[in-house]
């Protein structure tokens, strides 16, 4: 049976964008129809490549009738404003994580999408990779017992990619909280059950030449008792990608000799100026833009296809055994012998984030990563901010249990 297609515009051209687009291009449920953003170069690589309209602005583009559904995958500090403006002209969004800078602004476009009934959807973050999925599902089942304990870590050279000077400004949604807490996050409370009562961390900020938070370490407290610490490292020199097999973030295996070439390519800009043109000039439309390999869906599975994305280490310590998501299935570490849910590669990276968006307008399922669950990841990364600088234990209140 044909799938009804969903006729999306995207407001934002830049990595997010380029990262989504393989799922975007080669989904028959989805139909790129139109995109904005303020780089004419990208507007018109768009063009070449879909035969879209193109715009100057969000708002031009939420004004276009044709389009149904609204990617936002602009800088954070304006997801709020264009997500309003998208459910303003009665669409539907897909907006990029952090959904926001504040609870307020959350507040905001979960009570405007509720008034115009239509559906609110925060992706792509890694709490929809199949693994994590997974892994929720074997706990679900309830023969292990109950969750007790998390352990998450991810290592990283985040800090020396280039940045747009915004990016290093935590007001403006910079750092790694804003960016890379919102997907570990993600993955304990969907692991977790949900609901964080507590929270205590600490953050780094350790190089004056990039302003903002590298590295943080927290302990998050369930209000089942649970609890699970996280610590990510932005300014890292060891690659956390060993942990999962050398298979990097996106499911692609390590490319040999790449080590230290973030850091390399940073040190050809000696200005904010010369760093923004570095990172534009890999952006969709941008002079040294690679274009994705596509794989249509249905294709058989080959060598070149990249298994499920991963953000790092988790290990999730239950009653009666240890579960372990890996890019290629979940370990299940038993009392007495260790087996392998093996998952087959994907026929389309984080397919998932359409399943969710495509069952949620198209057959009115509820979805699982709407505002308030969002909203709920966001105060849990607030509250890092908030501990680290007050030194403190922080208490919760906006909190959602993982919806069945």
């Amino acid at each position: 049976m044909n799938e009804r297609k969903l006729r999306m515009g995207v407001a934002g051209l830049g990595r997010a964008f380029t990262l989504m687009l393989p799922t975007l291009a080669a989904d028959p449920r989805v139909e790129l129809v139109a995109a904005a953003d303020p780089r004419v170069e990208a507007t018109q690589r768009f063009a070449a490549d879909f035969g879209g309209r193109v715009y100057a602005s969000a708002a031009e583009l939420c004004r276009d009738t044709d389009v149904e559904v609204v990617y936002v995958a602009t800088p954070h500090e304006l997801h709020a404003e264009h997500v309003l403006l998208a459910v303003e002209q009665g669409k539907h969004v897909l907006v990029e994580k952090p959904m926001a800078l504040t609870l307020a602004e959350c507040e905001r476009m979960i009570a405007a999408a509720e008034y115009a009934r239509v559906r609110l959807i925060v992706g792509h973050s890694h709490s929809f990779d199949r693994p994590i999925l997974r892994a929720r599902e074997i706990i679900e089942a309830g023969d292990l017992g109950r969750v007790r304990m998390i352990s998450a870590q991810y290592f990283t050279d985040f800090m020396y990619r280039p940045r747009r000077p915004e990016e290093l400004v935590s007001e403006r949604g910079g750092g790694v909280v804003f960016s890379q807490a919102a997907h570990q996050v993600d993955i304990v409370r969907l692991l977790a059950g949900g609901v964080v009562s507590r929270v205590r961390a600490v953050t780094g900020a350790w190089d004056g030449s990039r302003p903002s938070e590298g590295a943080y370490a927290a302990l998050l407290t369930f209000d089942d008792g649970a609890f699970a610490s996280l610590v990510y490292s932005g300014y890292a020199h060891f690659d956390g990608d060993e942990f999962c097999g050398g298979l990097g973030e996106l499911g692609k295996p390590k490319i040999p000799g790449h080590y230290g070439a973030a850091r390399r390519n940073l040190r050809r800009a000696s200005s904010t100026a010369e760093e923004t043109a570095l990172k534009q000039a890999r952006n969709y439309g941008g002079r040294d833009y690679v274009a994705p390999s596509v794989h249509a869906e249905g294709e058989p599975s080959n060598a070149d296809r990249p298994w499920h994305e991963h953000f790092g280490s988790v290990l999730v310590s239950c009653d009666r055994a240890d579960l372990r998501p890996l890019p290629t299935g979940v370990m299940i570490y038993g009392d007495d012998e260790t087996t392998r849910d093996a998952l087959a590669a994907p026929q389309l990276p984080r397919i998932e984030v359409i399943d969710e968006l495509h069952d949620s307008i198209v057959r009115g399922k509820a979805p699982l990563h709407d505002g308030r669950w969002a909203m709920a990841t966001l105060e849990v990364c607030l509250a890092m901010l908030r501990s680290a600088r007050e030194q403190r234990e922080i208490a919760l209140d906006h909190q959602v249990a993982v919806s069945r």
